[in-house]
C-alpha cells in the first residue's frame, strides 16, 4: 500500500467514525481529494485507491494535470475546481471541470453558462459563502445569498447543487463550528425560499472535516491530510 492509499484509508475511517458519532451514514459525506500542486503520479495513486474526482485551485495548473493524468492512463478520472474563477477562465475550466465549487459571482456565472452552452453541457456548481465575514476570503455574503441563488436559476446550464464555504482558520472550534452552522442554516433558507433540494453542502478541511461533518457536510475537502505538506505556491 503507498501512503497516499494508507492516508486516504486513514481519513475514511476517521469519516466514518464522525459520522457514526453524528447518526449520520458514511455514504452522506463524500471525501473530494484536493490535489493542488501535487503531481499526477499522485492522483494516479489515489485512483488506484478507489478515487476518480480530484480538487483543483487553479485552472491552468488544474487543466494541464487532467491532461497528463489522460495520458498516463487515468481513465475516468473527473475534476472539481475549487478556487475562485475569472471569467477569462471560464472557457478553459469548461473544457475538462465536471464541478465548480467557488461560484460567487454573477459575471463568472453568465460566462460559464454561455461557454457552456457552445460545448453543449451542463457545469455542477456550488455557491460560495464567505461565513467568516473575512476580508481574505471570497466568497458571496450570507445576506445575498437568496438573491443570488435566484438569479441563478436564469443559467440553464449551470446544476446548482448547493453550497460551499471555508471557515474562519481558528484552533476556536465553536468559532469554526459556528461558520458550518450558518452554511446550514442558509441551505435551509434556500429550501425554504425557493424550494428544490440544493442537496450540498461542502465544508471542512483537513484540520477541521470531522468538525463540519457533525454540522452537516456532505463533501470535505481534504488536501495535506492525504497528500503531505505542499510546497508553496509558485508566484504569479
Amino acid at each position: 500500500m503507498t501512503d497516499i492509499a494508507a492516508n486516504l484509508a486513514a481519513i475514511d475511517a476517521r469519516i466514518g467514525a464522525a459520522c457514526e458519532r453524528a447518526g449520520r451514514g458514511r455514504d452522506e459525506v463524500r471525501l473530494l481529494p484536493v490535489s493542488k500542486t501535487r503531481p499526477a503520479s499522485d492522483v494516479l495513486a489515489a485512483q488506484a485507491a478507489g478515487y476518480t474526482r480530484f480538487g483543483e485551485n487553479r485552472v491552468q495548473e488544474a487543466e494541464a494535470k487532467a491532461s497528463e493524468v489522460a495520458e498516463a492512463g487515468g481513465v475516468g478520472v473527473t475534476w472539481a475546481v475549487i478556487g475562485p474563477l475569472q471569467t477569462t477562465k471560464a472557457k478553459q475550466l469548461v473544457r475538462f471541470a465536471d464541478e465548480f465549487q467557488a461560484l460567487d459571482s454573477a459575471k463568472v456565472a453568465a460566462e460559464l453558462d454561455k461557454r457552456l452552452d457552445a460545448a453543449d453541457r451542463t457545469l455542477e456548481v456550488l455557491l460560495e459563502v464567505n461565513t467568516s465575514g473575512e476580508e481574505s476570503k471570497f466568497g458571496v455574503s450570507p445576506a445575498h445569498v437568496v438573491a443570488f441563488a435566484r438569479e441563478l436559476r436564469s443559467f440553464e446550464r449551470l446544476d446548482v447543487r448547493g453550497l460551499m464555504t471555508i471557515a474562519t482558520n481558528t484552533s476556536d472550534a465553536d468559532r469554526v463550528g459556528a461558520c458550518f452552522d450558518d452554511l446550514a442554516g442558509l441551505r435551509q433558507r434556500l429550501r425554504d425560499e425557493l424550494g428544490g433540494d440544493y442537496p450540498e453542502l461542502s465544508m471542512g478541511m483537513s484540520g477541521d472535516f470531522e468538525l463540519a461533518i457533525a454540522r452537516g457536510a456532505t463533501c470535505v475537502r481534504i488536501g495535506t491530510a492525504i497528500f503531505g505538506a505542499r510546497p508553496p505556491l509558485p508566484k504569479r
